[in-house]
């Protein structure tokens, strides 16, 4: 029997990219609590924040037709305060206000309040974890209606919105690049963390139903295994981790500056962003549904 998914890849695009946004707020924040002097950084943070999450909307937005034609039957989302969706709408809602204001006070070079910020943080996480509770409303597929999957998705957004300023830096801003090491070894934690939710929200899924089963079997075995091991795991999850390991714990200090270990960084931090979209379009795309049984009369 096949299986067309109800959802596709601009969806995994909207999620990746939602995610992407939230953390990268959340790394300009950081930046401002650790490295205050990384004053670019921080600017480059709060520029694609509410760029991504923007270009995420209009994805979603060509994916669901009838809001794409009367985006204003987006607004009937907010009637049902009981709903994950409605709360996505709310928490979406906020954060582009707030990271649209702090990315206005930065270009015109006024300073960003500090509880301004912090309110960005709050729902810069709220939207980050919305992404994976928004795919466990569909409670008959076993791999998204899992506890877990907001907390990778987190894990996992903090990551790329890190990688994703770490790049833009390594090429525009080297000075600050080489001076956040409070950064780079917080970021350096992500992929070993996000490496044991995945693995566990597979172990989990496996042995819960059968449609479990088969979902997990799909990513490590079957039509999906090579995206799975070769971009997800290798090229999103090892292959950082190695690189990033040498670079901080095991090379000198006047060769973590070089141009040469700025390319290796921009490669680990590439990776990470290909890890990211591709766990959210694996796990979009291997779901199986649980098959119910009518019994005939």
């Amino acid at each position: 029997m096949s299986f067309e998914p109800i959802w596709g890849a601009p969806i995994a695009w909207y999620l990746f990219l939602a995610g992407l946004g939230g953390g990268a707020f959340v790394t300009s924040a950081f930046l401002r609590w650790r490295h205050p002097e990384a004053v670019n950084m921080r600017k480059a943070g709060h520029v694609i924040a509410p760029v991504v999450v923007m270009v995420g909307l209009v994805l979603l937005m060509i994916d669901a037709e009838a809001g794409l034609h009367n985006p204003l039957r987006f607004a009937l989302l907010l009637h049902n305060p009981f709903s994950v969706m409605t709360w996505g709408v709310v928490f979406l809602a906020a954060f582009m206000v707030i990271a649209l204001a702090v990315l206005a006070l930065d270009l015109l070079k006024k300073r960003v309040p500090a509880w301004l910020e912090m309110a960005g943080v709050v729902f810069a996480v709220c939207v980050a974890m919305y992404t994976g509770a928004l795919l466990g409303v569909c409670k008959t597929f076993p791999l998204w209606n899992n506890a877990l999957l907001p907390i990778l998705f987190l894990v996992s957004a903090m990551s790329a919105g890190a990688a994703s300023v770490l790049l833009v830096a390594v090429f525009r801003h080297a000075d600050e690049f080489n001076k956040a090491g409070v950064l780079k070894k917080f970021h350096f934690c992500l992929p070993i963390v996000e490496t044991l939710l995945v693995a566990s929200l597979c172990f989990i899924t496996a042995f819960n139903s059968t449609a479990g089963f088969e979902s997990v079997m799909s990513l490590v075995a079957g039509e999906w295994a090579v995206w799975f091991w070769l971009g997800l795991v290798f090229v999103g999850l090892i292959l950082p981790t190695a690189l990033e390991t040498w670079l901080l714990f095991f090379s000198s200090k006047e060769f973590e500056e070089s141009k040469k270990a700025h390319l290796i960084s921009a490669a680990s931090d590439a990776g990470v962003l290909v890890g990211g979209f591709l766990l959210r379009f694996l796990v979009v795309m291997a779901a199986l549904p649980v098959t119910i049984t009518v019994p005939m009369l």
